[in-house]
């Protein structure tokens, strides 16, 4: 991807940070203080008079934008509304990326376009000390084109869990003990983009990208980020008093729990873990119970 020299954003956002304990701290900030654009400016506008961005995808590119800061353990969320119609073949992706290469952590959230009427589908997958195709596909249950809806990536020593809106839809819980990676040592930046990816995206690559329908629109707002920011204090990541890991966060609720089952049960279409022709032998997180 290209970095263009454009004009930056006139946006603003709040970047909400824990004041739960005192080696975390934060400050209300702007975009251009604390996110940069990482591929083509020209294709991400201010919208909704600078409280949301604009992202586009058209036959010229896509694009995405980042966090300055690294974070280590916390939670981060935004909201989303994906593009309407006919969205087959491009990806809107909302991810945590250590910027490593053989080791990298990362933690994706990736949403599928299809063709209209069909659902979109959001596929999630973790990459622990540079192993990663731990994907998992769930179909959401609403139009998410619609109208905003908030995706969250909460994440500390116990466990990591993928939500949309207040439901679960996916657990990675640390097994350390059994000598399963997890990520907990490389902070990590946050990123989001939008592009094309019409070989694999939509039905295996089957359904391709309608460009007489571009431009492809998706739009982001009330970015939240509450965690560790790197560089800072060295002990943020290894506080007990950080909200995050507390008691109440370090498991399911039971009705999370109650959530999480019956996306499992009515919305799951694909698990790594169940794909015998990939894995005859399921991989040791499966078996230790994620």
């Amino acid at each position: 991807m290209t970095l263009n020299n454009a004009v930056p954003l006139l946006f603003f956002c709040i970047l909400a940070v824990s004041l739960s304990s005192s080696s975390v701290q934060g400050r209300p900030a702007s975009f251009l203080d604390d996110f940069r654009i990482t591929w083509s400016y020209s294709h991400i506008k201010q919208s909704d008079g600078g409280r949301a961005i604009q992202l586009i995808l058209d036959r010229n590119s896509g694009c995405g934008f980042a966090s300055k800061s690294k974070y280590l353990f916390g939670r981060v969320s935004m909201k989303i509304k994906l593009v309407a119609g006919d969205s087959a073949g491009t990806v809107a992706a909302f991810y945590m990326n250590s910027d490593t290469n053989t080791v990298r952590d990362e933690l994706d959230f990736e949403f599928l376009g299809n063709r209209t009427g069909q659902p979109y589908t959001v596929q999630t997958n973790i990459y622990a000390h540079g192993k990663g195709d731990r994907e998992q596909r769930v179909n959401l249950w609403f139009d998410p084109a619609a109208d905003f809806h908030t995706y969250s990536i909460m994440w500390n020593h116990h466990h990591i869990v993928f939500y949309v809106d207040e439901v679960p839809i996916r657990v990675y819980k640390n097994n350390e003990a059994k000598n399963i990676p997890y990520p907990k040592l490389q902070p990590m930046v946050v990123y989001s983009t939008l592009w094309e990816a019409d070989d694999w995206a939509t039905r295996g690559g089957l359904e391709k990208i309608d460009w007489s329908k571009a431009p492809f629109l998706a739009y982001y707002k009330d970015f939240d980020i509450e965690g560790c920011a790197v560089p800072g204090p060295a002990s943020c990541a290894s506080n007990p008093r950080n909200w995050w890991e507390g008691t109440a966060y370090q498991a399911l609720t039971a009705m999370e729990a109650r959530r999480y089952r019956w996306v499992r049960l009515n919305h799951m279409i694909y698990d790594y873990c169940t794909d015998k022709s990939r894995y005859p032998v399921p991989p040791p997180e499966c078996i230790a119970g994620i």
